[in-house]
């Protein structure tokens, strides 16, 4: 399964005190998905400050993980972690970022 989620925030009207808004968004997500119910998937999150200064704007992540669909008693569940190594990020961004997800599921 492959995909994205793609969006562009920015700010129009309002007070000219205020600072601007213009944040960009890209998320893309990447799916294998193994018989047994296991997984591999990315799904990393990018973002760019178009306010920013120069050498500012983005943050970049660089990753994966993998999961496993279940059942605890009737209750289907989905788990799954993914790290990821920021490659381009601000000067006081994190270095990595680490996602743990858990889903209960209401299939029909």
């Amino acid at each position: 399964m492959v995909g994205a989620l793609v969006n562009n925030v920015w700010s129009f009207a309002g007070n000219d005190d205020r600072n601007d808004v213009n944040f960009f968004l890209l998320q893309y997500f990447v799916n294998y998905n193994y018989p047994s119910g296991w997984y591999l998937t990315t799904s990393p999150i990018g973002t760019a400050n178009w306010e920013a200064d120069r050498g500012e704007k983005w943050t970049v992540p660089f990753g994966g993980g993998f999961g496993k669909v279940f059942s605890i008693g009737n209750q289907p569940v989905n788990a799954n972690t993914q790290v990821f190594y920021n490659v381009e990020k601000p000067t006081n961004g994190g270095g990595f970022q680490w996602r743990w997800q858990i889903q209960l599921l209401f299939p029909k």
